[in-house]
């Protein structure tokens, strides 16, 4: 039985060799990010209770970007993905050239909505029983952080298409690399703008805004350097601007079976707000408290979530190839290996959750709450590695389909209507409604053991459309 079980789950040292040299830096770069926005939340943190619940806010919706961003270069890296392993880079550069396209569009529509509404948008996670002094102070804080950012969305945008190529080839340490050089530029402004630190100016939250959108511009340079100048290493680079052709099929393709994912991350981010939002009813101490708790274990939490971007990457590679059987066999170890690593994470982050929140000036009560919050989450934190690691398995077939009903079915059809009816029909604590909504995951870890186990997701997709270009 144990034979079996290891034989099953347990790779070789070889394995985890290949899987370690992807993942460790594709891990450091989401970590060593995660760390400069705790660092920046910290600092922000030290102004007041109502700058770090304005910022939060913001960030919320700055997070619904990110992860649209993601959504929209990720159907083009299914392809991309099966045409690394199968070795066409022709079909790799038309995936790229539909990369830059989406982005361009995503960052279009993200700048005209932000601009045009951040007060409607700010305004919408303020609770109306608080003073009206902190709600102005969180209000005025919120948009003035929200003006700055806006700029840092194009390099971000620009980033992302070359960060998923680049990955995908198994050249992870390049956006590790760019994502290092920004972050320490990152800091040391953080501290001289936000404190008004040797000779600059005070800028409070506009100063952490002015910090990030800088590191942004140099995060995204150096990867576009790398790749422009490593023209052996990127074949799919070479002509990637004579023109911009795509062929038809390949871009209906891609759109059709990038739109779901494209929509699903938008709905999943923005059903993430949605959540934060109900517990914004319970006041700005839930604002505050669900932000240093949300710091710590997104920190921790990348770990899980690239081990998910490394499945789909792959395994995709091993079903470009039609290596099937083995597709699945690495598909096991993986998943395995994700819920461990996530599980080890968990027990190293619990005894934060009693010293972390004392790192903001704020009062007892939000240190008390957020605590509590850190203990919830790491508990959840094995679920979410699992159901994580089950949207990148049926994502690296092409299921696009039926990642969407996994990811935006479950929350918009079952969290969104509980936390809506929980939050503004009850008086439930907040301790039990955050409880309750992040455990409710558990429904989901059952949906993706089954969808994963029917092997519905072994799928070669670029063998046809090679073919048809």
């Amino acid at each position: 039985m144990l034979e079996r079980f290891k034989k099953k789950f347990i790779g070789d040292r070889r394995f985890y060799r290949q899987v370690l040299l992807m993942v460790v830096p594709m891990i450091l770069q989401n970590m060593v990010t995660n760390f400069v926005s705790m660092i920046d939340n910290i600092m922000v943190g030290q102004i007041g209770t109502a700058e770090m619940s304005g910022v939060s806010i913001v960030n919320q919706f700055i997070f619904v970007f990110n992860i649209t961003l993601f959504g929209a270069v990720s159907g083009a890296g299914i392809f991309g993905a099966q045409f690394f392993g199968k070795g066409d880079h022709e079909g790799q550069k038309y995936t790229f050239r539909f990369r830059l396209l989406i982005c361009t569009l995503v960052v279009a529509v993200a700048l005209v909505v932000y601009g045009l509404f951040d007060r409607q948008l700010i305004a919408l996670f303020l609770s109306k029983d608080d003073e009206p002094q902190l709600i102005q102070q969180a209000l005025d804080s919120g948009m003035s952080y929200m003006r700055i950012m806006l700029i840092g969305l194009i390099p971000f945008g620009i980033g992302q298409a070359y960060s998923s190529v680049l990955s995908e080839c198994g050249y992870t340490k390049i956006p590790m690399i760019a994502s290092m050089s920004a972050v320490g530029i990152n800091l040391i402004l953080d501290y001289c703008l936000i404190f008004g630190k040797f000779g600059f100016p005070e800028m409070a939250v506009r100063g952490a805004a002015v910090a990030t959108v800088i590191a942004k511009y140099i995060e995204s340079l150096v990867k576009i350097i790398w790749t422009h100048t490593h023209k052996d290493k990127n074949k799919y680079i070479d002509g990637l601007f004579k023109g911009f052709r795509i062929p038809p099929k390949l871009f209906g393709d891609i759109v059709r079976r990038g739109t779901p994912l494209l929509f699903n991350e938008f709905l999943w981010a923005a059903g993430m707000s949605i959540i934060a939002q109900f517990y914004s009813v319970r006041g700005i101490d839930a604002v505050a408290a669900r932000n240093i708790s949300s710091t710590i274990t997104n920190l921790f939490g990348a770990i899980y979530v690239q081990l998910g971007v490394c499945i789909s990457i792959i395994v995709g590679a091993r079903l470009g190839a039609n290596k099937l059987k083995e597709a699945r066999d690495t598909n096991n170890k993986l998943i395995f290996f994700a819920v461990a690593a996530s599980m080890a994470v968990a027990v190293c982050a619990l005894p934060l959750a009693k010293f972390f929140p004392l790192l903001y000036k704020t009062e007892k009560s939000i240190h008390s709450l957020a605590g509590y919050m850190i203990v919830i989450q790491c508990v959840c934190m094995p679920l979410w590695s699992f159901t994580n690691a089950c949207y990148f398995t049926l994502r690296s077939g092409g299921k696009t389909g039926l990642t969407f009903l996994f990811d935006f079915g479950f929350t918009w059809l079952l969290v969104i209507p509980l936390g809506f009816v929980l939050s503004y029909c009850t008086s439930l604590d907040i301790h039990i409604l955050f409880a309750v909504l992040n455990l409710s995951e558990i429904v989901k870890v059952f949906i993706g053991f089954v969808m994963v186990r029917s092997d519905i997701w072994i799928n070669n997709i670029v063998d046809k459309v090679s073919e048809q270009s």
